[in-house]
């Protein structure tokens, strides 16, 4: 095993094991001590298996009752997502099935003057303001929307049931235009494009009612790289769902404008409830 006083060089990112703080070009990221000695552990051990009992071992002592599979998948989450890398296309941590970890870049032990960042990278740090991880490292940042640091903390259950429950929302939405087609064509037809706006109707439900069946069954039994594929989905389905938030208007024939607005107001927020709930879930290291 490394000294613990060694300092590990990797890609843009150099690593301190003796003070817990991990750099990208000098700044610091911010990296919880869990994540920060399991990142340490691979880094002694690059290109070898890192097995989850083996992790399990050092973070919790003997005797300790605590879910250790989700305490590491939890802390390699919070690794990848500080160092912008992704389980599916690994540049850093590869997940081998079953067993464990392994760490697949090459790795540098470094001096004391070499890892030394410059006063201007250091003044950050000196303050106590460690420096978020870089937009790339969160898989739907834009540097406008929420990060999952700057969300809460919550249960994997609460997480899940919310978000199943807005799936199961759009699957209402979906079924009950299919089946109201006569009313709406009939409320469509006072447009010009009528024929249009009803086609997009019935063709966007019918491929959205088997999408939002796959994100419900891929919540409900935790499927393999779920926050990979839905942040590939999201783009797609964040412009559907703002569509779709004008479906309060396809029944005036029930309601005035007043509350259609204020339903679409809501529903437009949907989508990035979704986004924040995923986020969550990828935090608790259930993604």
């Amino acid at each position: 095993m490394a000294e613990q006083s060694a300092r590990y060089r990797f890609g843009v990112f150099e690593a301190d094991p003796a003070t817990g703080e991990l750099r990208r070009k000098g700044i610091r990221v911010k990296l919880h001590a869990q994540p920060f000695q399991v990142l340490a552990m691979l880094l002694e051990r690059p290109g070898e298996l890192l097995t989850r009992e083996d992790i399990s071992q050092r973070l919790w002592p003997e005797g300790t009752f605590v879910d250790y599979e989700h305490g590491v998948n939890s802390a390699v989450n919070r690794i990848r997502e500080a160092l912008g890398d992704k389980a599916s296309n690994p540049q850093f941590i590869e997940t081998l099935a079953r067993r464990g970890y392994r760490f697949i870049a090459p790795v540098e032990r470094i001096s004391d003057a070499a890892f030394a960042p410059s006063m201007e990278e250091a003044a950050p740090a000196a303050a106590g303001s460690p420096i978020e991880p870089p937009a790339s490292s969160n898989p739907f940042s834009n540097g406008i929307l929420a990060t999952s640091d700057e969300l809460p903390d919550a249960p994997h259950r609460v997480v899940k049931t919310l978000f199943i429950l807005l799936q199961l929302m759009y699957v209402a939405f979906y079924v009950a235009a299919l089946a109201n087609l006569g009313e709406i064509g009939d409320l469509l037809s006072a447009y010009e494009r009528g024929s249009a706006l009803l086609a997009m109707v019935i063709v966007s439900a019918a491929v959205l009612i088997p999408v939002r069946a796959f994100l419900v069954t891929a919540m409900l039994f935790r499927a393999p790289a779920f926050a990979e594929k839905y942040r590939k989905l999201w783009p797609l389905l964040l412009v559907v769902d703002l569509l779709w938030a004008l479906s309060p208007f396809l029944l005036m024939n029930h309601i005035n404008v007043g509350v259609a607005l204020a339903c679409t107001a809501l529903l437009v927020y949907s989508p990035f409830a979704q986004r924040s709930l995923m986020l969550m879930n990828m935090k608790s290291g259930h993604a």
